[in-house]
């Protein structure tokens, strides 16, 4: 993982792998949204509504994937003082909050004939809110203290702080009582059928090799700015 840190070997590998990524992940989420929304069956009690899932379900886990990652990088910034991994996570802030977003108005359109409403205020919602409030106030420290010339350090404290919400998100369902459904997969095994978990799983994994690639696409534009900037600079001295 050091390594990696070097910005010329991180661009070696970022460059090829990004393509692929990005083009089987399309594929891979073109296919898996076909099977889901025209030849997956119908839920018995939601009916067609379910199909929103193939959507609802891989940008909530992209949402709090995301942080996670955030995070994990900016732990690695604050102590093995990588360049690269301030870089990683503020590439991720931003495909991160788009995919929170996602997930809270998939879930609103989803619960508006299932439950009724467009909003409770239960604790899966609510602390999904709070991720997209999170990310919002990540990009917004993030970008203050680079307006700065800092190193980004109070935002690598923030992130790891947000990642406190990541298991109120994930255990909310069982410590409260709330209208949000209970995890589908557990150790004991799953709650749903073969012919709607087949094309979920494709759909979750196509939506994450996309975001991937787009988490390696900012980080060479990020650099690529910096690479300018440092020319400018030579040239104005």
């Amino acid at each position: 993982m050091h390594a990696l840190a070097n910005p010329a070997r991180f661009l070696s590998f970022a460059r090829p792998l990004t393509p692929w990524l990005g083009w089987g992940g399309a594929a891979l989420l073109g296919a898996s949204l076909f099977g889901g929304l025209f030849l997956s069956p119908r839920d018995y009690l939601q009916g067609e509504t379910v199909r929103i899932m193939y959507v609802h379900v891989p940008t909530a886990w992209l949402g709090m994937g995301g942080w996670a990652a955030l995070a994990a990088a900016s732990a690695s910034h604050l102590v093995w003082r990588h360049t690269l991994a301030g870089i990683a996570a503020r590439a991720i802030a931003v495909p991160g909050a788009v995919m929170t977003a996602l997930a809270l108005a998939t879930g609103a359109i989803w619960g508006r004939p299932t439950w009724g409403t467009w909003w409770e205020w239960d604790g899966r919602l609510t602390s999904m809110l709070l991720l997209f409030f999170l990310y919002c106030g990540y990009l917004a420290l993030n970008a203050a203290e680079r307006e700065r010339g800092g190193e980004a350090k109070l935002s690598a404290i923030f992130g790891l702080v947000g990642a406190v919400n990541l298991p109120v998100i994930h255990f909310s369902v069982i410590w409260w009582n709330t209208l949000h459904q209970p995890p589908s997969l557990t150790t004991e095994g799953s709650a749903i059928d073969a012919s709607i978990a087949w094309p979920l799983l494709g759909s979750t994994i196509g939506f994450t090799l996309l975001f991937a690639a787009i988490v390696l696409m900012r980080m060479r534009a990020i650099l690529g700015q910096a690479r300018f900037a440092a020319r400018l600079r030579r040239a104005a001295a």
